[in-house]
Formats: structure tokens, sequence, C-alpha cells
């Protein structure tokens, strides 16, 4: 696609490309969005259609709400940092149909109760936990500071890393071991906050007897660190960064069950359409999760790939990250600004570097392998 950062729109490289949404418009659905979907710049961008793609939506709603108009009272212990990827957060005042996520969820509910007769396709779009942390109060009384940890971080772990791999310095931003306690409870409080409103649009399904026809599919772009190897946020290839949440749910989908394979974001697209009965694009990179549904320990030999570029390093160094069921092998600028593996079976922090370990030669070259297959 040629997007490595946030900056391009993706049409600029691909202008015919036909998108997840718009596949479904193409075949008859009410498609519809609300809220964030493809990228925004948080919070800045929020009420706005931010890159938005015009010819993949029928419809689109761009809520705002308080946290937008409240931003003057933050506490930020980071305030030379865009508000975006800053150490701060907020106890909102008032009720969380205030804030923009609140809002997300009484317009999502609106599209359904419109269009419960129709074929539809809704992408939700909430913003939290996003920076800044903003949630009401209620949700970090959940959440008392005595009771939050923080992350080990061993003295030789940072020592050990690759500078590509590291984005924040100094680590933490130099943030107290108190503040960054509070910021990881304005995230919790955030990632709560986001679950009520996600909970209102699923009592809505409920409500109007749609749940048993209606693929639900919950996911997230990126993970997140907080405080893991001094890190926060994403623009990482550890784990904390590059895993994400997904769960699908739907008719004929078995509940309650867990899969221990490696899938990526890019099988959604061809798993809607397979679910669906359509016909997705031929040229896509994913391939269809449905045998996984119906067995969650199906053989699949298939690993996830992950890119990331450090901007604002001088080498600008790119890193690959080829992941398997035990194994995370990373190359930055194909080795020459560092490799790093990570045997997930025992070290599920990845605190140890192996690739330069002689008894690991064999499953360095197997990943390196993978990595110039995924290069192909």
């Amino acid at each position: 696609t040629k997007i490595i950062n946030n900056g391009p729109h993706f049409r600029e490289f691909l202008p015919n490309v036909v998108t997840l949404p718009q596949m479904f418009r193409q075949n008859s659905y009410f498609v519809a969005r609300v809220g964030k979907m493809f990228h925004y710049g948080v919070p800045f961008d929020i009420g706005t259609d931010g890159k938005d793609d015009a010819p993949s939506w029928e419809k689109v709603v761009n809520p705002r709400g308080r946290d937008r108009d409240d931003e003057d009272s933050l506490t930020n212990f980071t305030p030379g940092r865009s508000l975006g990827s800053c150490m701060c957060y907020q106890q909102a005042e008032g009720a969380s149909e205030d804030q923009t996520d609140g809002k997300v969820a009484e317009e999502a509910i609106k599209l359904l109760e419109a269009n419960r007769d129709r074929q539809f396709f809704l992408g939700v779009g909430f913003f939290r936990p996003h920076s800044p942390h903003v949630a009401p109060k209620k949700f970090f009384d959940l959440y008392p500071l005595d009771k939050i940890t923080l992350p080990p971080c061993p003295t030789n772990d940072l020592a050990t890393k690759p500078k590509a791999a590291l984005w924040v310095d100094p680590p933490n931003f130099g943030v107290s071991e108190q503040h960054q306690r509070e910021v990881i409870q304005g995230y919790y409080a955030s990632v709560s906050f986001m679950d009520e409103q996600l909970g209102k649009v699923l009592d809505a399904l409920d409500r109007l007897k749609l749940a048993d026809k209606t693929i639900i599919v919950f996911w997230s772009d990126h993970g997140y660190l907080l405080g893991q190897h001094g890190q926060w946020m994403k623009w990482l290839l550890y784990e904390e960064s590059a895993r994400v949440p997904l769960i699908i749910a739907g008719p004929k989908i078995p509940r309650g069950q867990t899969s221990p394979r490696m899938v990526e974001l890019v099988d959604l697209y061809p798993t809607l359409a397979d679910l669906c009965g359509l016909k997705a694009p031929a040229d896509l990179d994913g391939r269809s999760l449905k045998p996984l549904l119906a067995q969650p320990d199906a053989k699949w030999n298939f690993p996830a790939y992950c890119q990331e570029v450090r901007l604002q390093q001088k080498e600008r160094p790119v890193g690959y990250n080829v992941r398997t069921e035990r194994w995370s092998y990373t190359e930055w600028n194909k080795g020459k600004a560092g490799v790093e593996l990570y045997d997930h079976d025992r070290d599920p922090h990845e605190l140890t570097i192996l690739a330069n370990d002689p008894q690991h030669a064999v499953t360095v070259a197997e990943m390196q392998a993978l990595l110039q297959k995924y290069h192909r």
C-alpha cells in the first residue's frame, strides 16, 4: 500500500482499491460509519471526517463530545508533546453520554434502529482508550492507585535493546513512578468507559432482535505499552504493541472458544466476505479465518507480520517482525541496525534477546526465511 505512517491517504497510491466496507456497499448493504474507522488524528480530528474514505460509506456520523471542549482541564505530565501521544488524563465531569464515545454509541444505536430491516455493515469507531485518557470519574474509582503496579524493567533490558527498536527516550519520558501509575489508571478507566459504550450497542442488538443474525467483530488497530521496556503507547514491534484484541461472534460461530493460532488484521476482509457469502477481491493479502472459527485448533501454518519505521531517527531504520506461535523475530534495516529473537514460551515479556545465541542459530535462520518470504 506504501502506507508506512499516518500522513498520506491510501488512495494516493491505490486509487481504485475496493475497501472492506465498499465491498459491502457494492453488494447492496446499507454501509455506515460512526466515529473513528479510517485514520484520525486524535484528539484534534474528533468531530471531523479525518482521513476518511468517501466511497466506502453511504452515511457517516462524526460525533464530538465535551472531551474536546475540556482539554484545558487535562493533567499532562509531558506538556511538550502532542495530546495524541502524551502522558495525560482527565477525570471528566458529567455523564458518559457527554463524551465523544458516549455519543458514538448513541448514534450507532440510532442507525441500527433505522436500518434494522436492511442488510447492514456498521463501522463503530470508539476513540478511547487513545491518549489523552479521558473518562468520567466513576471509572477511575474502579482502579485505586495503590493497587496499580508498574511492569518489571530489569536493568539489562534496555541496555540490550537495539536503538532502532525504541522510540521513548528517555525511558518513561522521565515521568515519575507515581505519575506513571496515574496515567495507567487513566488508561484503565478509559478502557472500562469504552467497554460500557460497547455494551450499550450490544444491548441494542439484543433489544432489536438482531444479535442472532449479525456478525460482530471487536478489534483494535494496535496494542499499547504502559511502561514495558520503558516505552509507552504504540509504534513498537514488541508484543504489547503488535498484538491486538480480536473477538468474532455471530450465527453458527461457537461461543466461548479461543484459538492459539497466529492471525492478522488483513484476514478480517476475506473472513467477513466468506461468512457473508460475498466474493472478495482476488488480490487480498489475508485469508479467511472461517476454518478457525469452526475448529480453533485447526492446522494453520501462517505467521503474522508487522512493520515499523523510525521516522524521527536520522537513519530512518525500518523494522520487520514475524511472529509464530512460539517465536518473535525482528530485523532493523535488514539486520544492520539490530536483530531480535524472543522465545514466547519462556520469555513472554521479551526481556532476553536470543538472536546472537549459537544455540538458536537454526531458529534465527528459519525466521529469516519467513521474513524473506514476506518480501517475495
